[in-house]
């Protein structure tokens, strides 16, 4: 036999030297826990005590039952990058299954040798063990037979246990340190998906995200539809393209079964599962993780692959990781949808109302006789709760009815609009002020509505003998202004809608020429400034004033003169410039008459 491993055999005449030697190799494997360079020292070692031509190490996957060259020397690329060998096949693959080194000193002789280089005469393969775990095979080749000893058997057998305990723990700390590196992903992807309600923006961020994590190459989330019991397809994609998919009955398919049984769903083969719907043909693996959220399934997320058994159990957990929080933020998105498409619905209820209302209340009105009239009303939300009307009976006798229905918005204005439904069928009657505003309270309380009521004010003009006579049902009492004097009418009563069997006191007020009557809702007077600070208190305390009848009598006075529109124009500029940009508190609605 040759003298190929003449050198070890010198090296290692006593055995000091060998005990030194594999400290050395202990020492070498241990300095670092990269892996790529673990391997790198590793064959420099060997190379040192057992020469060769060709070198790898193959590493264990225990989920494919495989050997894959993880680092080699002399070996062709694409045998490098492709070559995967089976427990037992090969004199690697039979190291491997059996445990044991295995040594052919000619490989022509051996059956079961696998043939990746004509050149190749004599080949050693050791197994790396850890605890009787197969870590994975050192592999060695030669040109010439008979270039491998049992000797030299012996001492890669020694190396490879110690190599094996440094391999096992640079992959996993390789595995922690992936770890971590996910962990710190997910936790910002939990919140980045957690700030986006838009769905379909989210869903497109899930995609990306987890392309980044895992190479699918398909992509779908499906989402319960509880009444018929199938799982809607709300995006799917395809090789970086959005595809349309169908929708999948509930426990029908791989995506079904997770969702029924909640549990997570890999196929390494989907050829070889029955449940498998096949949707296209190039798919080899898939994996299905139902997104589960307070013990409730709101749907499935569902990758796909072309490689057989492409999803690995680290795939599984980062996708279990964050499937809790995809159902979260998926939820509130779906929840917020339905929130906008409400608010959609109810936004052209609104508008409905509004133009309704348009209708029923007038915006403008022409001038009764004997007195010039000047209108300004907003809402502070779309449609108003005050209301107005103007009954003409005669060229010398008409009703002005004033109020400002409790609460705002859609339920105050229809309760408004009854009030002025009520209002068209008894005025015409022509009954005192007082005699009506109890018969329109005695009609609402046959038609009585919880927590609804309303403020009125109802004002009789008589042209002839210029008399304005007044009737309060709990409303703000009506400014005179005559001469650039500010009076105010003290008419008294219970809000309408609220109390039976009330009595009404009527006011009158006898007028002069270019006398301004001024009635207002009290959104105008209650109307609220921007809130202040007050530093000085031991807690900051939010201050707010609001607009108050001293102001809205010194704009009156000051515009006394001016006509009953420009009036309420000037009216309302004040309270813009008091409230900057606060918002309306209140409805405000304001009409003034002026005596001709």
């Amino acid at each position: 036999m040759p003298p190929v491993s003449r050198s070890a055999e010198v090296r290692f005449r006593e055995r000091a030297e060998l005990l030194d030697f594999l400290l050395e190799v202990s020492t070498v494997t241990a300095e670092t826990l990269d892996l790529d360079r673990l391997l790198a020292n590793v064959a420099d070692i060997v190379k040192d005590v057992v020469p060769y031509e060709l070198f790898a190490i193959l590493l264990y996957n225990e989920r494919t039952r495989s050997l894959r060259m993880r680092y080699s020397i002399g070996h062709r690329d694409e045998v490098a990058k492709n070559l995967s060998i089976g427990l037992g096949e090969g004199l690697t693959g039979t190291a491997a299954a059996t445990r044991q080194p295995i040594l052919a000193t000619d490989v022509r002789r051996d059956a079961r040798y696998l043939n990746a280089l004509d050149a190749v005469r004599a080949e050693l393969a050791v197994p790396m063990l850890i605890r009787g775990k197969l870590v994975g095979v050192i592999d060695l080749q030669s040109t010439r037979t008979n270039a491998f000893s049992e000797q030299d058997k012996s001492l890669l057998a020694l190396i490879a246990t110690r190599v094996g305990i440094a391999i096992d723990n640079a992959r996993l700390y390789r595995r922690v340190e992936r770890q971590n590196r996910i962990l710190r992903v997910l936790a910002h992807l939990s919140q980045e998906f957690s700030s986006i309600l838009e769905i379909d923006e989210l869903l497109t961020k899930i995609a990306v995200s987890i392309h980044a994590l895992i190479n699918f190459d398909a992509f779908s989330i499906y989402l319960v539809d509880a009444d018929r019991k199938l799982l809607r397809c709300r995006f799917s994609q395809r090789y970086d393209e959005k595809v349309t998919a169908d929708n999948i009955e509930i426990g029908k398919g791989l995506t079904g079964h997770a969702a029924l049984s909640r549990q997570v769903i890999r196929v390494a083969d989907v050829t070889q599962d029955p449940r498998y719907i096949a949707s296209h043909s190039d798919v080899r693996s898939e994996v299905a993780v139902p997104l589960v959220l307070h013990d409730r399934v709101i749907g499935v997320m569902d990758l796909e692959s072309i490689r057989i058994g492409f999803f690995t159990d680290e795939h599984i957990r980062a996708l279990s990781l964050l499937a809790p929080q995809i159902a979260s933020s998926v939820e509130n998105a779906r929840l917020y949808e339905e929130l906008a498409q409400r608010e959609q619905r109810m936004d052209q209820d609104l508008q409905a109302a509004y133009k309704l209302q348009s209708i029923l209340v007038p915006r403008t009105v022409s001038n009764i006789v004997g007195v010039e009239i000047g209108i300004k009303t907003r809402p502070a939300r779309q449609i108003s709760g005050d209301l107005y009307d103007f009954f003409e009976h005669s060229d010398e006798y008409a009703l002005i009815a004033f109020g400002d229905v409790s609460g705002k918005g859609a339920a105050a204005a229809l309760y408004g609009a009854l009030i002025s439904g009520l209002l068209r069928i008894l005025a015409p009657e022509r009954l005192a002020p007082a005699e009506l505003m109890k018969s329109l309270n005695e009609a609402l309380l046959e038609r009585r509505v919880d927590a609804q009521y309303a403020t009125l004010s109802l004002v009789s003009w008589n042209a002839r003998s210029r008399l304005f006579t007044l009737v309060s049902a709990g409303s703000l009492p009506p400014m005179l202004c005559r001469r650039g004097e500010i009076t105010s009418s003290r008419a008294e009563g219970v809000p309408i809608g609220l109390l039976d069997d009330q009595e009404y006191e009527q006011v009158q007020i006898t007028a002069e020429p270019d006398d301004l009557l001024l009635l207002c809702s009290d959104g105008v007077e209650d109307q609220l400034a921007p809130e202040v600070n007050v530093f000085n208190a031991p807690t900051v305390i939010a201050e707010t004033e609001s607009y108050g009848r001293r102001r809205l009598k010194k704009v009156v006075q000051a515009n006394c003169s001016r006509s009953p529109q420009e009036i309420a124009e000037k009216i309302f500029e004040d309270i813009d410039a008091f409230r900057g940009p606060a918002p309306l508190t209140d409805d405000q609605t304001i009409v003034a008459l002026r005596v001709l």
